[in-house]
């Protein structure tokens, strides 16, 4: 089965340079890497470029691209109709009849699954993303985190790998007792609102009191040893603490009233908390309890949204299990004490990554820039607890039993942490799997006007942005299709809100941070999720109007003369091309800019040129069948990056 139609058209190119340098230059054939290149609108559909060839030759490349482009007359082509020489280029132009023939095998073979492009070796590949602590809801960044996690999954089937998606449910740790000791302080409420965001209050007014608590701790001490700078400097980060919790009391008078009360009572609420850390670390019952109960309560909550948003998991990991009570944690302390990269400093023991660095040479490998010092990792703090990270090594290999490769999707601030897990896995002899660890890290997302602190309570929530996103949807919608029943513009406003909000993540590389507006989110002209479901509204609508029962296999591509039809076919058949490339890079961006392509293509298609009442019978087929391609093409797009196709709009 042919997946690519337009690898066969690279294929040939990629042959034909190799033979042309064999043939012309072989003292440096084996020298160079035949990359090929999109060249300018106008100028081709691949370019190879002449000036390593030139530099080796030390001749110029204008010479050797003019060498290369006159062999082309010696050579017998299929799929390639023409061979120019341009500025130290050559240029590749598709013969589109032969692979337009291709594409319609293709096309009879896949259906509607035209893209599915499978890997010369496919493989299991665990994506574990969101992974958000259970102690409030997902907020923004949360919610790009999940896009991404979930696009990313998608983009891998497509590719033809087995894909496993994870949540690793952080149970263990300071945060998720902090939020318990204050649920359990207020006798274990059923949530008054949805669980997730009731925790998440609980959590920031437990988190802001042991804050001030703390604070004025300080300034009894700095008063009484006479620290006057540090006192000012304590006494306004008090007075913005104080800001923080009559903010919180704004927001639910009645339970804070309940709630300062009881903490008031607590002598030392620091003590309880690290206490029922270490509960249920040893996995005491009524500690388990507690925090168990809190943290599903959160993934209720958690799984609602994530529902309304479309995306799932395969798997939620429980830290508690597959770490600390299976003794896999300690398992892993143990070997790594028995490396010479273990010690014990201050009590503590200590992984000293940079000097496993240099003794194996692993910093060119690993792309550490030079003179740069990998911090070392605490294992164990001085009071026996683990550590996060500490814990995510054991989780890793328990990952790795499971996948070929791991794909970690989390913050780029994350950077260090995850270039030491990776070094952990060589010390312990484990450097393939180190090699199958995928960091995806990607940047902030920011709303201008605001700052947010999930310890403060302050945060915008994935649930807000898409109720707000969908209800300007619908005064969209009702403003542009009145006629349509309420109803049907509540669906196609549900389809068009949350799809803007994954657009708008996806379509910006990962490692670039997102600035949040929505004039640009919903903009139903350009480069955003509406634009781009309204082209694919408007194919189905054409093929509807039509009225035909099927759309003929195959066309004869020589009808399709127009600019406007030339260019949609030659992007519609680079789809299968692109899946591999974004899926191949990790770049579901890259699947983002090309459907935004192909609606600005279909729809100058739609402007220049007559479907339905096309001159003849033949030409009107095979228009139809484009607009039919261009349907499957930006549907299938939109699946990959988890957003709704509407048939109308």
């Amino acid at each position: 089965m042919i997946y690519d139609p337009f690898e066969a058209f690279r294929a040939e190119v990629h042959n034909f340079i190799r033979n042309s340098l064999e043939s012309l230059y072989p003292e440096v054939s084996s020298k160079v890497v035949i990359s090929l290149e999109d060249p300018p609108p106008g100028h081709g559909d691949l370019a190879f470029r002449c000036f390593e060839v030139a530099r080796h030759l030390g001749v110029s490349p204008e010479e050797v691209s003019k060498a290369i482009s006159s062999r082309a007359k010696e050579f017998t082509f299929r799929y390639v109709s023409k061979v120019v020489s341009e500025s130290g280029y050559v240029n590749f132009y598709m013969n589109l009849d032969e692979v337009v023939s291709l594409m319609c095998s293709t096309l009879n073979d896949l259906g509607e699954k035209f893209g599915f492009n499978p890997a010369p070796h496919t493989h299991t590949v665990l994506v574990e993303f969101l992974s958000a602590n259970p102690i409030h809801p997902i907020h923004i960044g949360g919610a790009r985190n999940a896009i991404l996690g979930d696009s990313l999954s998608r983009l891998l089937t497509w590719r033809g790998h087995k894909v496993l998606r994870h949540f690793y449910v952080d149970d263990v740790g300071r945060q998720v007792a902090i939020a318990a000791f204050g649920f359990n302080l207020l006798g274990r409420p059923s949530p008054w609102t949805k669980p997730d965001h009731a925790i998440g209050y609980i959590y920031a007014l437990t988190s802001s009191l042991i804050e001030v608590c703390r604070l004025k701790e300080s300034l009894k001490r700095a008063k009484a040893l006479g620290k006057d700078d540090y006192y000012r400097a304590k006494v306004s980060k008090l007075d913005e603490w104080m800001r923080v919790i009559i903010e919180l009391k704004e927001r639910n008078p009645s339970l804070f009233e309940v709630f300062i009360d009881k903490f008031e009572k607590v002598k030392d609420p620091e003590a309880e908390i690290r206490a029922l850390m270490k509960r249920y670390e040893a996995k005491d019952p009524e500690a388990v309890d507690l925090i168990r109960g809190m943290c599903n309560l959160v993934l209720s909550g958690f799984k609602q949204t994530l529902d309304r948003a479309g995306i799932y998991f395969d798997s939620f990991d429980w830290e508690s299990e597959i770490t600390v009570w299976s003794g896999l944690v300690i398992d892993v302390i143990r070997k790594l004490e028995a490396t010479p990269y273990v010690t014990y400093s201050d009590g503590a023991l200590v992984f000293m990554a940079n000097r496993l660095v240099r003794d194996f040479d692993l910093a060119d490998e690993l792309k550490i820039p030079k003179n740069y010092e990998v911090p070392s990792l605490t294992l164990i703090r001085s009071d026996g607890t683990t550590l996060y990270t500490t814990r995510d090594i054991a989780y890793t290999l328990w990952k790795f039993k499971r996948a070929d490769k791991v794909i970690n999707v989390i913050g780029v601030e994350q950077k260090i942490t995850q270039l030491q897990l990776k070094l952990a896995l060589i010390a312990l002899g484990y450097k393939s799997l180190a090699e199958n660890l995928v960091h995806f890290g990607y940047e902030l997302v920011n709303m201008p006007g605001y700052k947010m602190s999930s310890r403060r309570g302050r945060y915008i929530t994935f649930d807000e942005l898409m109720e707000e996103a969908v209800k300007k949807a619908k005064a969209e919608v009702d403003t542009r299709s009145p006629h349509l029943p309420i109803e049907v513009r509540r669906s196609i406003a549900e389809k068009v809100g949350i799809g803007a909000i994954k657009y708008a993540f996806l379509s910006v590389s990962s490692l670039k941070p997102v600035t949040f507006r929505w004039s640009k989110v919903l903009n139903f002209e350009r480069n955003s999720a509406p634009f781009i479901q309204y082209a694919h509204a408007r194919a189905f609508n054409i093929l509807t109007k039509a009225g035909v029962r099927s759309i003929p296999h195959e066309i004869n591509p020589s009808l399709l003369r127009t600019d406007a039809e030339r260019d949609l076919l030659v992007r519609l058949i680079r789809f299968p091309r692109i899946i591999a490339e974004a899926a191949d890079k990790l770049r579901p961006d890259l699947v983002a800019e090309y459907a935004n392509d192909i609606a600005i293509s279909f729809n100058s298609f739609y402007d220049k040129v007559p479907v339905i009442r096309s001159e003849s019978e033949d030409l009107r087929n095979a228009r139809l069948w484009l607009v039919n391609v261009t349907r499957i093409v930006l549907r299938n797009s939109l699946n990959i990056l988890g957003i709704a196709a509407p048939q109308r709009m």
